[in-house]
């Protein structure tokens, strides 16, 4: 990786000085230098981070997890406790009235209670400790009173074509929803029957609607709290605290008879002027005769104001600690990255003595890679030399075939002594800092000069080329003649990588990405591939599979290197057996690294 480094110090092109190389490199290392102390500070923040906050956090948040989780359980707990207590009150209270009545139909025959007095005085008896009925009525089978007790005119009236008259003479007993029946008012029933002889009667108990509403209101949970029944159709069988009346249709969702108790979070629930009430939290369960829903709910907010305030101190207790360790962090590390940057200071004076002979052993290092350059362009000169001997042999010079071509062989010994001129100046750009330049390159046109460079050295291998241009691919801003080297030693490998096969091609295409606005260049070849445990290394300096000779290790290391700089990335896949593909991704535009780099360095002149 010493090589690599070198190389790509190398590429970044610093302007000449006439205190030396050494110091016109001066302003890269101190701005390198600033990302490393800058990325080292953030080391060390994050570092502190993952072993002191990060446990700190975890902890805080595990405790305040729990609790809050312990905190609604036994919420949750001390509502489903008043539902079940409060449910077996209203059942029991409904058990009761049912059994008095049950037991007065047996122990009393029908004209028993139609003499005067009698239904009076089992009416004082059922309301004598609380005024739990409205009136009590004997009704005959065919629907009229025999006897009644009560505020209600109701003598005249016949309920034998009422909901409940033909549920009481089926059942046996039957306790209705609420309903307003001939009195006009809210009230619901619990009737039995018995039979004296053949006849069928009904001995009818009304409830008292106000005393069985302080039943089941009963209930008071905090300012919001409330508690309520509805029957099978959400219709409300006492009022709620939201403004609603007995009968009035509920929002409450109503879900299928279950047992047990169920807690639910509800939200969209409206009072009864139509308007959104807050989020409840609501505690359910069914009676099982009659086939009422007790709710209990109280609002969300208020239900957990208590654990939500404890939270939340916690938690502001929690964040001020792992702010303060954070501080102290940032004060401690920066002092660290000071006392390292002196110290580096004193390391850099200590190195000046060394950085001569330092220079002198990377160019004798980049020589190496220069002479791999060197080789492609020369490749081509001697076959360009021997087209010009065949010539001679079999034409005169005077052959106006031979002339064309003479002439186009000196055009190509003319290009390749160009490419060589381009390699050295490579090698002067470390040495002597020549100026980096940045144009417009048209990738298509110029991969096709590439590939017309080649084409000959490949035709002789029995190599075919194909072409897959990208018509939408737009230009882009980058080095051509570093783009030039790139590309050459792609393809020079793709070449050898046939050796010892009888033909072969090499396939290029290019392609546009507008997510990530980069050009994508891909060299495959059909040669003989490269080992898995190879492919991790193929990029690494002096690192070579060709035999002693036929290369040196450098040209991927450099192309990756060069790429890398350009702003774009080198990949490989193969496959041994079928061939090797090179991917090159590089941006439609350099690096903002690069364009300060260079703006910095050669900035643009002023007029006279």
């Amino acid at each position: 990786m010493f090589f690599v480094r070198y190389f790509e110090a190398m590429a970044k092109e610093p302007p000449t000085s006439h205190n030396g190389p050494e110091a016109a490199a001066a302003p890269d290392i101190a701005a390198e230098r600033k990302v490393t102390y800058s990325r080292l500070f953030w080391r060390f923040v994050w570092l502190t981070i993952l072993c002191s906050l990060v446990p700190l956090l975890l902890v805080g948040w595990g405790i305040n997890l729990h609790y809050s989780r312990f905190a609604r359980e036994r919420m949750l707990n001390f509502f489903q406790t008043q539902v079940e207590d409060h449910r077996k009150l209203i059942e029991r209270f409904l058990n009761e009235h049912t059994s008095k009545l049950q037991l007065i139909a047996r122990t009393h025959d029908r004209d028993q209670l139609l003499e005067p007095g009698a239904l009076q005085t089992v009416f004082d008896l059922f309301n004598q400790d609380q005024r739990a009925l409205t009136d009590l009525g004997v009704i005959g089978e065919h629907g009229f009173h025999l006897a009644y007790v009560g505020p209600y005119d109701l003598w005249a009236r016949n309920y034998s074509k009422e909901f409940w008259f033909d549920q009481v003479m089926e059942k046996g007993v039957y306790i209705s929803d609420m309903f307003m029946g001939f009195r006009k008012e809210p009230h619901f029933i619990i009737a039995v029957t018995h039979a004296t002889g053949e006849k069928k009667w009904i001995l009818r108990a009304t409830i008292n609607t106000e005393s069985f509403r302080s039943l089941v209101e009963n209930v008071r949970i905090g300012k919001t709290g409330e508690a309520y029944l509805l029957n099978e159709q959400g219709v409300y069988q006492t009022s709620p605290r939201a403004n609603a009346a007995i009968m009035d249709k509920s929002s409450f969702p109503i879900e299928p008879y279950h047992e047990g108790i169920r807690v639910r979070v509800l939200d969209g629930l409206k009072n009864a002027q139509g308007l959104d009430r807050p989020t409840q939290i609501a505690c359910k369960a069914w009676l099982k005769n009659p086939r009422w829903l007790l709710v209990v709910q109280q609002d969300y907010a208020e239900a957990f104001a208590d654990v939500n305030h404890a939270n939340t101190w916690t938690l502001v207790f929690l964040h001020l600690s792992a702010a303060s360790i954070l501080v102290v962090t940032v004060f401690i590390t920066r002092h660290m990255i000071t006392s390292i940057k002196r110290r580096d200071a004193e390391a850099d004076r200590l190195n000046q003595q060394l950085l001569q002979a330092g220079k002198l052993a990377s160019i004798g290092e980049l020589s190496a890679g220069v002479a791999h350059e060197i080789n492609n362009p020369l490749a081509i000169i001697l076959t360009e030399r021997q087209l010009l001997l065949d010539g001679v042999k079999h034409a005169p010079i005077a052959d106006p075939e031979f002339r064309e071509q003479f002439a186009d062989s000196m055009n190509q010994i003319d290009i390749q002594v160009q490419r060589c001129k381009r390699i050295t100046q490579n090698l002067l750009r470390f040495s002597r800092r020549t100026q980096s330049l940045i144009e417009t390159v048209d990738l298509n046109a110029f991969i096709q000069e590439v590939v017309d460079l080649m084409e000959r050295e490949a035709r002789t291998s029995g190599i075919k080329f194909f072409s897959e241009p990208d018509p939408g691919l737009p230009p882009v801003s980058s080095d051509p003649s570093q783009l030039q080297q790139v590309f050459l030693n792609l393809i020079t490998n793709a070449i050898d990588a046939h050796d010892g096969q009888p033909y072969g091609s090499i396939r290029i295409a290019t392609q546009a990405d507008a997510d990530r606005q980069m050009a994508v260049v891909k060299v495959a070849d059909t040669g003989s591939g490269i080992k898995p445990e190879h492919l991790n290394r193929i990029f690494d300096p002096f690192f070579t599979t060709k035999t002693v000779g036929k290369g040196t290790g450098l040209g991927l290391s450099i192309c990756f290197s060069i790429v890398k700089r350009l702003g774009g990335s080198l990949s490989v896949q193969s496959e041994v057996g079928k061939g090797t593909e090179f991917t090159i991704l590089l941006p439609y535009t350099p690096p903002k690294e690069l364009q300060d780099s260079l703006a910095k360095k050669h900035p643009p002149k002023k007029p006279a």
